[in-house]
């Protein structure tokens, strides 16, 4: 079956909206089959593992569905844990953006109970919830199950692997007779099946089958960052790893447009591919890819279905996919033709739960890297110079340059002092000033200190008490400016006019290059070496 675009499923326009602001272009396969159904009315069995974009699948139809002018309970989610429902009570509140007098609760143990009531006594239309807390509102008259309209088994075969069942049957006895019931599971077991058997009626089955993973030469890496260091995460690795080509995948058309501009404005050969795009612009774009005139594509899912070429080196996530298996087919864009390639996803807070997932459902290993440091970049692209200096030297055709160099030597300059100077000229966007003071003062007795395991740099900062400035606001602006781990700093000494922070020495480079032109709180900062205090041991 071919999957549906949400603007065809006959969806209100305030849902559509979210969706799109969710990144959705279009349902995945379980999407496309149960929300129509859903929507008739029909009970339904759904299998289909986590990933699959299942939450969505049934949360829809259900928002859809709901009354916004009558205030009582109309719908139940059960999950099996409090992590579940808080996570489907977070993709109800952005379904319902646009939205207005509908009232999700997410209710489950560890939660205190009393602000639970007081929550269910100013009404909910929908609850979201773990069955044991769910049956203890049931006891106490705080949840009222004689005006639910539809009863929702997300991970129904966890539940029952839990010790649920009783729970779930307790709780379905106990909602009127004529209702909807849509059960999701991994599994069709044999208690899955003899729970339908009981309490559905004539239910239809959805079963989506996905495709198995087959990328044996793809080198699979995530990153750990904060969403406002992605685009410096990114300019990072393609710096370092200097790709001919490379496909960055975002979530949706906004996004891609913003990656693109803000990689053009660094001076990148990049450009756009999504949904928005006449075709005779998307053939253009491919067209320049192909060619190599632009060496960066970034794209969305459905933007880059039509993409066939076999020497795509590196594939970024820029954003984790909503659907695992949008991450095999993004992957599966490099080490293509007996090629081994490349695969970075960048992962910031919790959607690290969802690249275990997508670990899971791939059965491989995605390996948890640091970023590369303003060093390796710099030794990265001095490398890489220096390996073009020697092919051109062993292409020839240097007599002109030769004659030039022989001048400067006949006026007494030694041949390795020009060759030197000739360096530091093409290399001194590579360099940088403050990092080469490093290196100076390094030569000279300076304020490093500690073991030879653990050398530690002092620098300085011009700001402190008096700009309200505080320990944890230096800690983040370093960590987010320059891609080091605020774990690894020293102590922070702080008064009213500066600052002193200890570094790793072989960090120092990285900070006082990265912490130039940045703010913290609204004052431009500059961070330097500290001068050398006596009594620093």
């Amino acid at each position: 079956m071919e999957n549906l675009k949400f603007e065809d499923m006959q969806l209100s326009s305030e849902i559509c909206r979210a969706v799109l602001d969710m990144g959705f272009e279009e349902a995945t396969p379980i999407q496309s089959q149960a929300i129509s159904i859903i929507m008739q009315g029909k009970d339904v069995i759904g299998q289909s593992q986590t990933g699959t974009g299942k939450t969505a699948a049934f949360g829809i139809p259900c928002l859809e569905q709901i009354d916004a002018e009558d205030k009582r309970l109309q719908a139940v989610i059960l999950c099996p844990t409090r992590e579940l429902a808080i996570q489907v009570s977070e993709e109800f509140r952005k379904l319902l953006k646009y939205t207005e007098n509908i009232r999700v609760l997410p209710i489950y143990g560890g939660q205190p109970i009393d602000r639970q009531i007081a929550a269910l006594k100013k009404g909910a239309q929908v609850i979201i919830g773990t069955p044991g807390r769910v049956m203890d509102h049931m006891r106490r008259r705080t949840l009222k199950m004689e005006t639910v309209k539809m009863m929702i088994l997300d991970e129904a075969d966890e539940m029952l692997d839990m010790g649920f069942r009783e729970d779930i049957e307790t709780i379905l006895i106990k909602v009127p007779e004529q209702h909807q019931t849509i059960m999701f599971s991994a599994t069709l077991s044999p208690e899955i099946l003899s729970l339908s058997k009981r309490f559905l009626n004539e239910p239809e089955f959805i079963k989506v089958v996905r495709k198995e993973l087959t990328v044996p030469n793809i080198e699979q890496i995530y990153f750990d960052v904060k969403e406002r260091t992605k685009l410096d995460a990114l300019s990072r690795i393609i710096d370092v790893y200097d790709p001919k080509l490379a496909l960055v995948f975002c979530n949706t058309k906004k996004r891609v447009d913003e990656v693109v501009e803000l990689l053009q404005g660094r001076g990148y050969f990049a450009e756009g591919l999504h949904g928005d795009l006449k075709q005779s612009q998307r053939d253009k774009v491919m067209q320049k890819f192909r060619n190599g005139t632009i060496e960066i594509l970034v794209a969305t899912d459905v933007a880059a279905r039509g993409i066939d070429i076999d020497d795509i080196d590196v594939v970024f996530n820029y954003d984790v996919p909503q659907d695992e298996e949008y991450y095999v087919h993004r992957i599966g864009r490099t080490g293509r033709a007996g090629r081994t390639g490349k695969a970075f996803t960048f992962c910031v807070g919790k959607e690290i739960y969802k690249l275990r997932d997508i670990m899971r459902y791939t059965k491989t290993k995605i390996i948890q890297q640091k970023l590369p440091t303003l060093s390796d970049v710099e030794e990265m692209k001095t490398n890489i110079f220096i390996e073009k200096t020697k092919s051109i030297i062993e292409e020839g055709h240097l007599t002109k340059y030769i004659n030039l160099v022989e001048k400067l030597i006949a006026e007494d300059y030694a041949a390795i002092d020009i060759a030197a100077a000739l360096l530091k000229h093409n290399l001194a966007d590579v360099s940088v000033d403050s990092i080469d003071a490093i290196d100076d003062i390094n030569l000279g007795g300076t304020e490093i200190y500690g073991g030879s395991s653990e050398k530690m740099v002092r620098l300085f900062l011009n700001a402190g008490k008096k700009n309200k400035v505080r320990v944890k606001d230096i800690v983040g602006a370093i960590a987010g400016e320059t891609g080091v781990s605020g774990k690894i700093l020293g102590s922070i000494d702080l008064f009213d006019d500066y600052a002193f922070i200890d570094v790793p020495a072989e960090y120092a480079k990285d900070i006082i290059h990265g912490m130039k032109n940045t703010k913290i709180k609204n004052k431009k900062v500059n961070i330097e070496i500290a001068k050398k205090t006596k009594n620093k041991k």
